[in-house]
């Protein structure tokens, strides 16, 4: 098992392929169609052959530009058709589409005046993968997580609708997205208001992983309803075609139409809401998609229009439905004639992979252990799990409050649930975590993975203020590991802890190459550890800058001629007091490091362990500014904020020439 952990890595599920022919498209010479538009308003004019070309034209500019720069490829090919139907119907900016999630917008960026800039995609200081308000006027709403869609342009509506314009808003949603809390209690007040809001609901059967839940089964049962746009249709189509007694017989059933809507309706459950369902509709079908925007736009009500995509379309390996497809929603670049990701140079396993591995074989001797994520189980390493143990994962859909919620009955239950959220999604589940969980001091276990900066996909995914949320909270314990064994040895931890609510943060991507030895090992609660001591200096330092406070430690020695201290926190709560206080007692100064906002973090918590005992030292806080960090690669970002081994080394040495 050591050697299984220690040889896989990002990418090992993407099996690489001798198939050359893993691009579906029709496109039977070079782009014709593409090169002369550069805004929405070049297809203004296009018929729909020109149409239909220019979207495989999309299609194969996005596979042959993602495969050298990365990204969402899966939701981008998907949405082709719908985006340009969008663009050919509406009057952007004009007219406004609020995109959920947002990572499905290439397409609205390629016909915005953006397609030259593609080379930059998610790279620092260049286009974002999602929308982004500052980055362009056609972009009306800067999105990163899912669910918001409905509400932020419900709001646009009303204010629309108080100024007296007459502008369309248009929100696309996925079905992944309509499962989370605000995106049904957006529609539950878009009923009761009444306000005049187009919504796309693009149903691929995905999220990142294949969709669940009740909604995601309604939505199944309604692509196989017949295709008539309203029950008013439906009625004619089925009665009036009755020989003799058609006519009457369809005025009659009118008059009781409410008593059969719920045998015959499509879409029930919204037009009960107050909104109008039209749909299904096939979503690449572009003869069907723009005279269903042009109805839309004359409907002086709500309405919601369902489309059916299939994500990945015209990629085969992007197409793939099962768990193993996931990989595809976005990734880095990948060898389009392969059909797999591009591996990096870097053999160290995922803190993820290692995640899922060590949970499964926690399970196998515990039959308490269980585990929930939220429409993530592929990203946070639980595919190997959900084999082993498929009785004891729930995937919840687009939900982290439901999932902490779970979490928390669970544990009440006296089981030992493992709650598998990225950060920065975690952020949504605060109350939960609060009221739910903390409260009433229940041992729910958070596993964050992607906390600190996470690279490409920029601000809204920078898992970066979780330390700062959570170490407000009472009864919660939260550590961070420096390196594969202490994650393995933290994670047993967690196992054993019963007495209320423990989670742990680790960094997306590679661990540091620390080879796991121990699987059996723990840590204690609340033991930091020492490992080198000085006098002039104490370096406390917290989960992935543990490792770089290590290095700057010999570099200082060496530039400055002092002996420092560097101590491995591994607890954000509770610190290791006895262990700092007397260390930074023997120093002159202290300086504290984490890959978290300063604000509130860790830092702060040292701050405050040595002011409630009267240790009046110099204090030096370094972490992320008070600000959202920019996309890039790490070591861009790192050296921009000022947390490379460079950066740091200069940043302290400057430090304790000041205070000299």
């Amino acid at each position: 098992m050591i050697n299984e952990i220690q040889n896989i890595d990002e990418t090992s599920d993407t099996e690489c392929t001798t198939d050359s022919n893993l691009v579906r498209l029709n496109i039977q010479k070079s782009h014709q169609i593409l090169p002369q538009v550069n805004t929405s308003h070049d297809l203004k004019d296009l018929d729909i052959d020109q149409l239909k070309l220019l979207s495989e034209e999309i299609r194969d500019f996005l596979i042959q530009s993602i495969s050298k720069t990365g990204g969402h490829l899966g939701p981008n090919l998907g949405t082709v058709e719908i985006i340009i139907a969008l663009h050919k119907v509406f009057d952007l900016p004009r007219d406004e589409i609020v995109f959920d999630v947002g990572h499905q917008c290439y397409v609205h960026k390629i016909l915005t005046g953006r397609k030259s800039q593609f080379d930059t995609l998610r790279k620092y200081k260049g286009i974002s993968g999602f929308t982004k308000r500052s980055e362009s006027i056609f972009d009306s709403f800067t999105a990163g997580h899912g669910g918001p869609s409905i509400s932020c342009a419900l709001g646009k509506a009303i204010a629309r609708d108080m100024k007296g314009a007459s502008n369309n808003i248009v929100a696309l949603i996925g079905d992944g997205a309509l499962a989370e809390g605000m995106a049904l209690e957006a529609l539950n007040h878009l009923g009761h208001s009444q306000h005049p809001l187009i919504i796309i609901l693009n149903d691929n059967e995905m999220s990142i992983s294949p969709n669940v839940g009740g909604y995601s089964k309604y939505l199944n049962r309604l692509r196989n309803e017949p295709h008539f746009r309203s029950s008013k249709d439906y009625f004619k189509h089925l009665v009036r075609e009755l020989p003799s007694y058609g006519e009457k017989l369809y005025h009659m059933m009118s008059k009781v139409k409410d008593s059969f809507k719920y045998l015959v309706t499509p879409g029930v459950i919204f037009e009960e809401l107050g909104i109008r369902y039209v749909g299904p509709v096939d979503g690449h079908n572009l003869e069907a998609l723009i005279p269903v925007l042009e109805e839309a736009k004359r409907t002086n009500k709500p309405i919601i229009i369902h489309v059916q995509t299939k994500k990945g379309r015209g990629f085969i390996p992007a197409e793939d439905t099962s768990p193993k497809g996931a990989i595809w929603h976005g990734g880095g670049p990948f060898d389009i004639h392969k059909g797999c990701f591009i591996k990096s140079d870097n053999e160290a396993p995922s803190y993820s992979k290692i995640f899922g591995q060590h949970l499964s074989r926690m399970a196998g001797d515990d039959p308490k252990i269980c585990a929930v994520t939220a429409a993530m189980s592929d990203g946070t390493g639980l595919v190997k799990f959900a084999e082993q143990h498929p009785d004891r994962i729930f995937d919840v859909s687009m939900a982290e409050q439901h999932a902490v919620g779970i979490g928390s009955g669970l544990a009440a239950s006296n089981l030992k649930p493992f709650v598998a959220i990225y950060s920065t999604f975690l952020q949504r589940a605060f109350d939960q975590i609060m009221h739910d969980c903390c409260l009433q001091n229940l041992p729910v276990r958070f596993c964050m993975d992607r906390s600190g900066l996470v690279g490409a996909d920029g601000p809204t995914h920078h898992g970066v203020f979780d330390i700062a949320y959570l170490r407000l909270l009472p009864n919660i314990i939260c550590m961070a590991p420096k390196d594969e064994q202490e994650f393995v040895s933290m994670l047993n931890t967690m196992r054993n802890h019963q007495a209320g609510p423990i989670a742990i943060r680790y960094p997306r991507g590679s661990g540091t190459g620390e080879a796991v030895t121990d699987f059996a090992s723990s840590v204690k609660i609340g033991e930091g550890e020492l490992l080198s001591e000085g006098s002039d200096l104490t370096l406390v330092a917290i989960g992935s800058m543990v490792v770089p406070a290590q290095r700057i430690a010999k570099a200082l020695e060496a530039e400055l001629s002092i002996r420092v201290s560097v101590i491995n926190g591994r607890f954000i709560k509770p610190l290791d007091e006895q262990l700092i206080l007397t260390q930074v007692k023997k120093s002159k100064c202290v300086v504290t490091i984490e890959e978290g906002t300063i604000k509130g973090g860790f830092g702060s918590g040292v701050l405050e362990l040595l002011s409630s005992n009267k240790v009046y030292i110099p204090c030096l806080n370094i972490g992320i500014p008070d600000e959202f960090i920019a996309q890039g690669t790490i070591p861009v970002l790192f050296k921009e904020i000022g947390l490379d081994d460079q950066s740091l080394q200069k940043t302290i040495t400057s430090w304790l020439k000041e205070i000299k």
